[in-house]
């Protein structure tokens, strides 16, 4: 890679708005950590809607749009701060509402069964189940993704397909890294089990958020005035990647342990450096979210 397609290092979002029409922003890590909200990325995005921009809101999270609004309310995020939520939760439910006639057995805690709210859903077992729906973890603050393997065996025996309704691995919660039903999916899949992932890096969760924002705006938006904003390389990046569109990559969130974040500030040639070295790369780099450092 040459110098000059190394990401850009900037301070905020500023510099690159004139650029764009639509940010398509993370939630976790770019707009809070699970504990608290970060006031700058809030900023960040009002300004950019003052400008005349769209925001949707682009999360992973294992429950429909509303319900993470309204969790983003109890963190003190602004409504000024974004258009539209989209979740891979609200594409979970979309495959649920097509499969009404079949039995589902769930793999995840209790807080994310509002993908099920207002669903004639009918429950079952492993052993009674027509596929799987996983949200989670059960206790994410003990177990690993190895403790399913049983269930998960059980399941490939059946040939049952899942669907993985939060494709991160990891998330930040305050200063704790947390297991997610990507991993969970991935082990099934390393298994041999077919797995639908309903949020990012894959195409579907980006095709309804450019909906939503082109019906909001009255008219399409093309995919170069499109600017995807997250920490995950792996979803974040790698999703804007595949799917054709800019990413602005914040440093200081999932990634921030392997960047040594206890250095100091992270936007420098180190954290250029380790971008090279990932499989997919973004357009611009920032520490954290914020209008202009």
């Amino acid at each position: 890679m040459t110098a000059s397609l190394r990401p850009a290092l900037v301070e905020g979002l500023k510099p690159l708005a004139d650029r764009y029409d639509l940010v398509l922003c993370d939630v976790w890590g770019v707009l809070h950590n699970g504990v608290k909200a970060f006031e700058p990325a809030s900023e960040a995005l009002t300004r950019f809607r003052e400008g005349g921009g769209r925001v949707v809101l682009v999360s992973n999270a294992p429950r429909p749009g509303s319900a993470v609004g309204t969790q983003l309310d109890g963190f003190g995020v602004p409504r000024s701060a974004y258009d539209a939520i989209v979740t891979s939760g609200d594409l979970t439910r979309l495959a649920i509402e097509e499969r009404l006639d079949k039995v589902v057995h769930h793999i995840g805690p209790p807080r994310d069964r509002p993908i099920y709210t207002g669903l004639d859903v009918r429950f079952g077992s492993i052993g009674e189940a027509d596929y799987v729906v996983c949200s989670g973890l059960e206790d994410d603050e003990t177990e690993t993704a190895e403790d399913y393997r049983p269930r998960l065996e059980a399941m490939l025996e059946r040939n049952l397909w899942m669907v993985c309704a939060n494709p991160d691995l990891v998330v930040e919660r305050g200063h704790v890294m947390v297991p997610c039903a990507g991993a969970i999916a991935q082990l099934y899949e390393e298994m041999g089990g077919e797995v639908f992932y309903a949020g990012k890096p894959h195409a579907p969760v980006y095709e309804r958020a450019i909906a939503m924002a082109a019906e909001l705006n009255g008219r399409e938006i093309p995919k170069d005035r499109v600017l995807a904003i997250g920490d995950a390389i792996r979803t974040d990046i790698a999703g804007a990647a595949g799917y054709g569109i800019d990413s602005l990559l914040i440093a200081r969130g999932i990634h921030a342990e392997e960047l040594n974040a206890h250095m100091g500030p992270l936007v420098s040639q180190h954290v250029q450096d380790w971008v090279d070295l990932q499989p997919v790369r973004p357009q611009a780099i920032t520490d954290a979210l914020s209008w202009a450092a």
